[in-house]
């Protein structure tokens, strides 16, 4: 497509979010302990950062009631959802709802919920928080991680959900 086919946009919120949703991304469920009750809630802004020191990065709304709980945690677990994992990631992006009572996991080496349906997780620590407008950019050191060698990712584009296919 050239360039002059393209719709070009005001840089407003509501064309970021519609712009950005042209890029598709994975969904993750970022979980922690607070004290003795799990907590969580669902990100589509998971991404490596760095191979050396082992680094990820996830973004959270400033906004969320679940965020000050992680935070306090200081250790937390990005669980990637497979392709099923459509109405474990609603679950968690709803406020108010008991987020775990349906849904089973294990723990991990820093206390932090595993999800028992994720395709993967990676569990961190918290070494860095920077602020991000009205999100703040979490970046977390790898202490454990693990995949399932069977699945394929859920992924969200264009405010949807999809499946990746090979």
């Amino acid at each position: 497509m050239s360039p002059s086919r393209k719709q070009v946009l005001a840089p407003d919120p509501a064309s970021l979010r519609t712009v950005l949703g042209h890029f598709a991304t994975g969904v993750a469920i970022i979980t922690a302990a607070d004290g003795d009750e799990p907590v969580g809630m669902a990100c589509n802004s998971f991404t490596s950062v760095s191979l050396d020191p082992q680094l990820v990065l996830f973004c959270a709304a400033k906004s969320s009631s679940t965020w000050p709980r992680i935070q306090a945690a200081r250790k937390w677990a990005a669980n990637i959802l497979d392709e099923e994992g459509e109405e474990v990631c609603r679950l968690f992006a709803q406020k108010g709802a008991d987020r775990f009572a349906h849904i089973a996991y294990t723990t991990g080496r820093t206390g932090a919920p595993l999800l028992d349906s994720a395709i993967a997780f990676v569990d961190c620590e918290t070494v860095a928080e920077h602020d991000a407008g009205d999100h703040l950019i979490v970046v977390g050191r790898v202490l454990e991680l693990g995949y399932s060698p069977e699945g394929r990712p859920l992924l969200f584009y264009r405010g949807g959900y999809g499946r990746f296919e090979v």
